[in-house]
């Protein structure tokens, strides 16, 4: 190797350290705007399957979502974590009265409650309607949701008007 290349390499290779150790040595800026105290109460809570928003201010935001469809982004079905998800999407009939197939797509953001929002993809293979994507907030420790969606039916619960 010649002079000139191992000095660029050894120059590159210093640049690469001290940009490596100036990423350790900074604290990130929160992504969140949250202190560290908010954000842990904010995990907390997640992981005892509470909803960020609680109280008055929860029930004005349930009331205000009401204005669209069950089942949408700006108005998910509220449910009592993972399993609440699942039954109540296991509860939802199709137009024939036959279960639907369902899978969980992914996180889509933030629910109007101030929670991760998940959306299933529920398919009624020979009815309608043939496919839906639902959105579920599951951060409603204790809630079962009693209506359908509009489209489906439910067992244990009222089609939505």
């Amino acid at each position: 190797m010649t002079l000139h290349k191992q000095t660029t390499t050894l120059a590159a290779a210093v640049a690469l350290a001290f940009a490596l150790a100036g990423c350790a040595a900074s604290q990130p800026e929160p992504v969140t705007g949250m202190s560290s105290a908010e954000m842990d109460a904010t995990i907390t809570r997640m992981l005892a399957g509470e909803s960020e928003t609680q109280g008055e201010e929860l029930e004005q935001r349930i009331a205000a979502a009401s204005a669209h469809p069950l089942g949408s982004k700006e108005n998910p079905v509220r449910a009592s974590g993972p399993p609440g998800q699942r039954e109540y999407l296991s509860r939802l009939r199709c137009a024939d009265t036959s279960r639907p197939a369902f899978e969980r797509a992914g996180s889509a953001g933030l629910s109007t409650y101030g929670n991760i929002v998940d959306v299933y993809v529920v398919t009624c293979e020979d009815s309608e309607p043939k496919r839906r994507e639902i959105y579920l907030d599951m951060y409603h420790r204790g809630h079962v949701e009693t209506r359908a969606v509009p489209g489906f039916g439910i067992i244990g619960g009222r089609a939505e008007t």
